[in-house]
């Protein structure tokens, strides 16, 4: 029963999908005919949308390009403004020394040229933000000293800076050099 069903039921399906619907009924066919004409017409539409993302896509391309241009522009003036901040706080110690280097003077002037020229470019640098690194009687950090040198002594804790060998520098919390130090190491410890 169930085969000889199934079998006129295929069949009978088969000659519904071949047969030409009559007028006016409705085809289940997905894909209906297209005239060519409206197909043309439809992909001239399509080939113009694409033209227009296409220049679309090409000045967003040149906006960014120019964008990126102009931020790298900004960051190189910023730059050069900073330098020029920086230049312009150390200028006043830089007269100073071409005002020595004039002047016919006894040691004590020079010495007394020299403190001055020193405290103006500290000052300038001061100014701009750079701070000088504590070292000589502080515990050794390595985040922001050096260790040049061990030197074996129970007269400081283990672990100190005895020396300054150079003094370090920070930029506004940034470290620009560590300081070189020697520091204690006490061997009773």
């Amino acid at each position: 029963m169930g085969k000889t069903n199934g079998k006129s039921e295929a069949t009978k399906l088969d000659l519904e999908h071949e047969l030409p619907a009559a007028e006016g009924e409705e085809t289940s066919d997905p894909a209906p005919a297209v005239a060519p004409a409206a197909a043309e017409s439809e992909l001239e539409k399509l080939k113009a949308e694409r033209d227009v993302l296409l220049d679309r896509l090409a000045r967003q391309q040149a906006e960014f390009e120019n964008a990126r241009k102009r931020a790298a522009r900004e960051q190189q003036e910023f730059r050069d403004f900073a330098a020029a901040d920086v230049i312009r706080n150390i200028l006043p110690a830089l007269d100073s020394l071409e005002r020595a280097l004039k002047a016919t003077a006894e040691a004590r002037d020079v010495r007394n040229g020299i403190e001055l020229i020193y405290r103006q470019l500290r000052d300038g640098l001061q100014k701009s933000g750079v701070q000088p690194i504590e070292a000589v009687g502080r515990e050794f950090d390595p985040r922001v000293h050096e260790a040049i040198e061990m030197v074996d002594t129970t007269e400081v804790p283990d672990h100190q800076v005895i020396d300054e060998m150079q003094r370090g520098y920070k930029y506004k919390d940034r470290l620009l050099r560590p300081a070189m130090v020697r520091v204690a190491r006490n061997p009773g410890k």
